[in-house]
């Protein structure tokens, strides 16, 4: 099994100002086909109150998780309203617009594209409103909104709380993700994957383990890990850890292996 391209750390620090907007929108990518990404892309958007982005469409599957604050979202005019964990996939050619209406607070949401060149068109489309507040989308409504809340939330491992945001079975297509809440010294075991996945955290502190590096992540690091390298997190600190999970694949999926693979003890093939 060759492994030519091996993780990349990306510092969310290095990339505060990557990109800007005169609608006051402040873009970062973290992960694309710059890291060696060829399927997906992610990063992040902080807009000042009173920011946005105006409508706009993809050639390609788009998933928006809010990290903090709130926002607004339309999506061809039915306008609804998200919080911290909520995520809102977009189909491919689906016009959609992100805005931070809160006078006073900033708005943190993370974006994970079906693509490893990010890229967005805008449209001067208009739509008719129709305000859904904090409802959810209809059956027929080409969105999808789930909200991490107690009913979707599963222990993957102990004391390891996660909750599946976007996936084929929510609409996305060749994207999956979501949210993840490590308590203190809890982890996940050594695995693999099938695609490459990125790691974003947004709470708290992790070290991830990678073949025998450690590295430590906070404050929106990113995670960049190939498929097929062993990998894993862990909160070794006294508070809570979180992150934002996305996988290059349709489905979430990991393989088990020793974790001497992930702690160096033992050689990974290569």
């Amino acid at each position: 099994m060759m492994h030519p391209i091996r993780e990349r750390i990306l510092s969310a620090r290095d990339r505060e100002k990557v990109a800007g907007s005169p609608t006051g929108v402040d873009l970062r990518t973290f992960v694309s086909a710059e890291c060696g990404a060829t399927a997906f892309s992610t990063g992040t958007a902080t807009f000042q109150p009173g920011g946005y982005l105006p409508y706009h469409v993809h050639g390609f599957s788009e998933a928006v998780t809010v990290i903090e604050g709130s926002a607004r979202v339309l999506v061809e005019g039915r306008a609804y309203c998200l919080g911290p964990r909520d995520c809102v996939h977009v189909p491919a050619s689906v016009a959609h617009q992100v805005q931070n209406d809160d006078p006073v607070k900033q708005l943190v949401a993370h974006w994970a594209f079906a693509t490893p060149n990010p890229v967005r068109e805008l449209t001067d489309r208009v739509f008719p409103l129709e305000d859904r507040g904090s409802g959810n989308p209809a059956e027929n409504d080409p969105e999808t909104i789930v909200r991490c809340t107690g009913d979707v939330i599963y222990e993957l491992s102990k004391n390891a709380f996660f909750c599946d945001l976007f996936a084929r079975r929510f609409g996305s297509v060749g994207i999956c993700g979501g949210y993840g809440r490590f308590l203190p010294d809890s982890s996940l075991p050594c695995h693999i994957h099938d695609f490459d996945e990125s790691i974003t955290i947004v709470q708290g502190t992790a070290v991830c383990l990678v073949e025998g590096k450690q590295y430590e992540l906070s404050g929106c690091d990113t995670a960049f890990i190939p498929k097929g390298i062993p990998h894993r997190f862990l909160n070794r600190s006294e508070e809570p850890m979180a992150m934002v999970w996305v996988y290059a694949g349709s489905e979430p999926d990991r393989q088990m292996v020793d974790s001497g693979y992930c702690s160096g003890e033992l050689a990974w093939p290569s």
